[in-house]
């Protein structure tokens, strides 16, 4: 056998091998998620009815003490574009995309969302003290991905219930 031959099928056969594995988290992991009828939306009508209505994104704070944050991830931008959570607490978040593929994360802390669309992702997450943390996306989703940014600004858990759940979700308390 001529080894440019041999050369090529190797190669088209590393090639084959890797497109699978390089699509796992896009394709076979919301796959799987739907069949299993878990977190799934529909990312057309999202804003219509459910979880991720316009009302119930940001933060709410749950009878245990732990707080919920609802945000939503779309060609180019996070809702809502800032969000506040207390110091020292649990934070659960639920994230899905309308639109594309995208990745949560927070400069300054080890946390990394990825967001896919028709699924909800979840995070557990917490910070220790006040601060404020510049959450980029880092899942290249288009020509205005650059500019898709959001804030997370950490206050003092003494702080936090006194906040009205629209300065919780817009920060307008700060």
């Amino acid at each position: 056998m001529n080894w440019r031959k041999l050369r090529t099928i190797l190669l088209t056969v590393l090639v084959l091998a890797l497109i699978p594995a390089t699509r796992f988290y896009q394709i076979d992991v919301p796959l799987l998620r739907f069949l299993q009828g878990s977190r799934h939306v529909d990312p057309l009508s999202l804003h219509l009815s459910g979880e991720f209505v316009e009302n119930n994104l940001g933060t709410e704070q749950e009878p245990d003490g732990s707080v919920t944050v609802r945000m939503i991830a779309q060609q180019y931008l996070f809702v809502p574009h800032c969000i506040l959570v207390p110091a020292g607490v649990p934070v659960h978040l639920r994230i899905t995309s309308a639109d594309a593929v995208h990745s949560l994360t927070f400069n300054g802390a080890d946390y990394a969302v990825k967001v896919l669309p028709g699924t909800i992702s979840e995070a557990q997450l917490q910070f220790p003290r006040p601060g404020e943390y510049q959450t980029p996306c880092r899942e290249f989703c288009g020509a205005g991905h650059y500019a898709m940014r959001s804030e997370l600004k950490v206050v003092p858990r003494e702080q936090f219930p006194s906040l009205r759940p629209e300065e919780r979700g817009s920060c307008a308390a700060r």
